[in-house]
């Protein structure tokens, strides 16, 4: 997918921003990196392919391009298969780096043991999964766990195709639901949270691993309702709304706040990338990750993600330290 977020970013004062002067860095095979990213001991260079979760791929696009601007040497693309399908080509040893929204599951660890990959998880950035519907829509906003499971269990199918069937006092208009593949973290977290069951979902509901088609969705038709990151709620607030979501404790609506609290359950969530350590040999990959939590602050504020806590921040430097 391809998101002018992190091009955006390029546009900031990287001094500023990111604080790039150069201190202690992390050895790197022929270069040591300060949390600029840039090589301290020589030029660093090299080729970084990365992909899976559409959710975590702006923020890692935002790293990548403001490393690269630092390290013209270095050539970073990422895509956005989904999570699973990040996992996929993750352990197939085509990429050096993937992209998570949610962790590695068991039988994704059994394909890359299979394969001889190790890897090392590495929270990176937090995220509140938005629930959103049409700007013209009146009678949505807010809805209860239990609502959003009548709408989305796997029994809905081909029965609960009108509003009212979710509430007596909304209107009998037809539904059109719009959500994440099932090669998606997001679709898995989701059905878990709401279905309790990962993977069950009603099935007639247009799914696509690219938010944007999510977005452009929902915002032609004002009784559709959709599902994905508060990043793409955020790039598209100017035509979509955010509801806001009743766990039990009233209605809250999502945020940085919201989410870091606790408050917006049950659809914050943490975000990871899923390091190689045959890559993490590399001195340009073993400097990008390094930068990439390092200055995690700043570049998720940048890119409108939540930051991570203090103590995430100290867990990922300690995973990082896993990688050797």
């Amino acid at each position: 997918m391809k998101t002018t977020r992190a091009s955006q970013l390029l546009g900031l004062s990287l001094a500023g921003a990111f604080a790039l002067t150069a201190c202690g860095g992390q050895s790197g095979g022929t270069a040591t990196t300060g949390t600029d990213g840039a090589a301290a001991g020589g030029a660093l260079a090299g080729s970084i392919v990365t992909d899976g979760s559409s959710t975590v791929g702006p923020l890692a696009s935002a790293a990548a391009e403001l490393f690269m601007d630092a390290n013209t040497g270095v050539n970073i693309t990422v895509g956005t298969s989904g999570t699973g399908g990040g996992f996929k080509k993750f352990c197939a040893g085509q990429t050096a780096i993937s992209n998570a929204s949610r962790p590695i599951k068991e039988e994704e660890i059994a394909l890359c043991k299979a394969a001889g990959i190790e890897y090392q998880e590495v929270i990176v950035a937090n995220d509140a999964l938005t629930v959103v519907a049409n700007k013209d829509n009146s009678f949505l906003t807010c809805l209860t766990v239990e609502e959003l499971k009548k709408l989305w269990e796997p029994a809905a199918t081909g029965t609960v195709m009108t509003w009212d069937k979710v509430k007596a006092d909304f209107p009998s208009e037809p539904i059109k639901l719009y959500g994440p593949g099932t090669d998606s973290g997001t679709f898995d977290y989701f059905t878990d949270e709401i279905n309790g069951e990962e993977g069950a979902s009603r099935t007639d509901y247009s799914a696509s691993e690219d938010d944007n088609v999510i977005v452009q969705g929902v915002t032609g038709d004002k009784n559709a309702l959709g599902y994905f990151g508060f990043t793409y709620f955020e790039e598209n607030a100017d035509k979509l709304k955010a509801l806001e979501i009743d766990g039990g404790q009233g209605c809250v609506a999502p945020s940085s706040d919201a989410a870091r609290d606790g408050s917006y359950a049950p659809l914050s969530r943490p975000l990871f990338i899923y390091v190689d350590k045959k890559a993490w040999t590399r001195p340009e990959v073993k400097a990008f990750v390094t930068y990439f939590v390092d200055n995690d602050a700043a570049i998720a504020e940048a890119a409108k993600y939540i930051p991570l806590s203090e103590e995430q921040k100290t867990k990922a430097k300690e995973e990082i330290t896993a990688l050797g």
